[in-house]
């Protein structure tokens, strides 16, 4: 079974593809970029700020299934410069305290609007 999962409370998808996905006991949430839902536009500041929005994002739509990080079990990370690393590592750890997700990071060519960061999850029910 699949039903596709929405949250007002963050981005809307850019494209063809929904913000996630319940499957079974799994929901996969697509990648989320920096962007404030009330404006568009992405939280300013540098790779600090954007991890935290993309996480806040991510957050809203697990929330929106009654869903806490406590049940992510795996993110991927999308980087535009691994020299950012460590600054995104101290910003995510706040959000991952405990019995943390498995995680991919990697570096990208490019993200979608130029962007710094994009976090992609997997959380269960």
């Amino acid at each position: 079974m699949k039903k596709v999962v929405f949250s007002k409370n963050a981005p809307q998808a850019i494209g063809p593809y929904s913000q996630a996905i319940k499957a079974n006991d799994f929901l996969f949430i697509s990648g989320q970029l920096p962007v404030l839902p009330a404006t568009g536009e992405f939280a300013a500041g540098g790779i600090e700020s954007q991890t935290k929005q993309s996480l806040e994002n991510l957050k809203a739509i697990l929330a929106a299934e009654n869903l806490s990080v406590d049940t992510v079990v795996k993110t991927t990370v999308f980087l535009k410069d691994m020299h950012d690393f460590e600054a995104m590592n101290t910003v995510y750890a706040k959000y991952f305290m405990m019995d943390c997700p498995a995680r991919v990071c990697v570096q990208v060519a490019k993200l979608p609007k130029d962007a710094l960061v994009e976090i992609a999850l997997v959380a269960a029910y």
